[in-house]
């Protein structure tokens, strides 16, 4: 599955052909949750309130480069790097 982003420890991935709702997988020290583009937690959890944040906020920095990224995945094209949360 390939990485979108990563920063503080966390990872974020795209599948290529995924379901709907649009939605991204991540992982920290071993957790892995699923958010959808609103930073919902779909199924999953972190075990970290700061980690949680960080990709919530994350997501709303970067939800037009995300939706770029589901459209070019549910077409079987190649997805970009989105930037880090700095």
């Amino acid at each position: 599955m390939p990485i979108v982003s990563t920063f503080f420890g966390i990872i974020i991935r795209m599948y290529y052909d995924e379901h709907n709702p649009p939605h991204l997988h991540t992982e920290y020290q071993n957790k892995k949750a699923v958010f959808d583009f609103h930073g919902n937690i779909i199924k999953g959890n972190l075990n970290s309130r700061t980690a949680t944040k960080l990709v919530r906020e994350w997501i709303d920095f970067h939800i037009d480069e995300l939706n770029e990224d589901w459209t070019l995945a549910s077409t079987g094209k190649e997805i970009k790097k989105i930037d880090p949360l700095e």
